[in-house]
């Protein structure tokens, strides 16, 4: 016997059980974003190299150690994408979207990083982004966050979920701030782990965001970017601030919270939970003025925020909101019923568009299709044998309360099903 194949490591296959959570956090997002009045936008899931390397920064841990990188037939150097925002921007540049325009975008799908698996991260894994162009003021960075929590309420997450801000200012703000980053770290270096030392030297600000639990009360100490910044920085965080106060919108001011690539300033959020261990961020966003210049646009303010789709599922499923199984199931004894029953199923179909109905199929006793319908999770059994064809009745059992079966109609069945 062959040896069988198997999905590669943190590539993961997600069978029916879950996608009914998936498909629903999906709809959500569409439904959400569109209430906002931003559009769906679909890229490429491979890209040119240079594109990220251009825009998440080549010492990185995402270029050095991370993406899925390979040479085309060409010799030419391609990449799976690893986030959404670059591949964003260059669509936006490449299809005369962004220049003195105002454009609201969303997308949704594959992102790819070989980094190591855990719970709800995987090296294929999914992410909903939605981000704006073209205004630079802090009222459409609330908005976002207010699209956001709205998305939170609509899933029923928002008492599991907190929001965390900060500003990074500008770039001379930063350059500011760099100088006494790096004086501090030094005079600590001997607490710096293998990963700080090396960011010491190419991005000292990416220490802020270490996860090592041994070098939490070194970070916790450390000055905060929120004393060097400039007045135009300082106003669109006030800015913000005030709006989302005015909006009843609830956060907390984490003055370490910085982001992982390198065209953020300005504002940085992140939607947190505790529900999930130690990595704790289920959505993740901020300011990017900068990138679409970057790539060889005309100067662009921008904002934007992306989700993992898979620790939300996470959290839905740990709350048990979905099902994947059926609302009825069909059991249909002997060849008669069961032709009779198929009709049915496609009038219930055609007449109850949001009825899931499953018939069973290719026979088996009585007994024995009552076990699939208590199995397949549906509410409702409905039945057709013998006596149910000389009545032109349908039984309708409930398999999940004790109540007392009846007979009905076809007519009155869809009445009862709509009820």
């Amino acid at each position: 016997m062959s040896k069988s194949i198997k999905a590669i490591r943190g590539m993961n296959d997600i069978i029916p059980e879950s996608t009914a959570y998936w498909q629903w956090l999906e709809n959500h997002c569409r439904d959400i974003a569109n209430r906002y009045a931003y559009r769906e936008i679909r890229f490429p899931i491979l890209e040119q190299t240079a594109l990220f390397k251009r825009t998440i920064g080549e010492d990185t841990d995402i270029i050095g150690k991370e993406m899925y990188t390979f040479e085309d037939r060409n010799g030419d150097s391609l990449s799976l994408r690893p986030e959404g925002t670059a591949g964003c921007v260059r669509a936006g540049i490449e299809q005369s979207l962004l220049y003195n325009q105002i454009q609201r975008l969303w997308y949704l799908g594959p992102m790819f990083r070989r980094e190591k698996p855990q719970k709800g991260r995987y090296r294929q894994f999914h992410q909903f982004g939605a981000e704006a162009y073209g205004m630079s003021g802090p009222d459409v960075d609330v908005e976002l966050i207010a699209l956001s929590k709205r998305l939170w309420e609509s899933l029923g997450l928002q008492d599991q979920v907190r929001l965390e801000i900060n500003s990074l200012g500008t770039k001379t703000s930063r350059d500011n701030y760099r100088g006494v980053l790096v004086d501090y770290f030094k005079a600590h270096q001997a607490q710096l782990d293998e990963d700080s030392q090396r960011r010491l030297t190419t991005n000292p600000l990416r220490i802020l965001d270490s996860k090592n639990p041994e070098m939490q009360q070194l970070i916790a100490n450390t000055p905060t970017l929120t004393e060097y910044l400039d007045e135009a920085s300082q106003t669109h965080f006030d800015g913000l601030r005030r709006m989302l106060d005015a909006m009843g919108i609830a956060y907390t001011v984490n003055p370490h919270l910085v982001r992982g690539l390198d065209y953020y300033g300005f504002t940085v959020f992140e939607w947190v939970t505790d529900a999930l261990g130690a990595q704790g961020t289920v959505c993740a966003g901020g300011r990017y003025d900068v990138l679409v210049e970057q790539l060889g646009g005309k100067a662009t303010p921008a904002v934007g925020f992306a989700m993992g789709l898979e620790r939300l599922v996470l959290l839905l499923e740990t709350l048990q909101t979905r099902s994947s199984a059926p609302d009825v199931y069909m059991v249909l004894v002997g060849d008669t019923a069961a032709a009779q029953g198929m009709l049915l199923a496609e009038q219930l179909r055609g007449a109850l568009p949001n009825l899931s109905v499953e018939c069973n199929c290719s026979g088996g006793s009585f007994k024995s299709q009552f076990k699939r319908a208590d199995k397949s999770g549906a509410r409702y059994a409905l039945i057709i044998g013998e006596d149910e064809l000389a009545s032109n009745q349908i039984a309708v059992k409930d398999l999940r309360e004790k109540v007392e079966q009846q007979n009905l109609s076809p007519d009155a069945l869809i009445k009862f099903l709509k009820g």
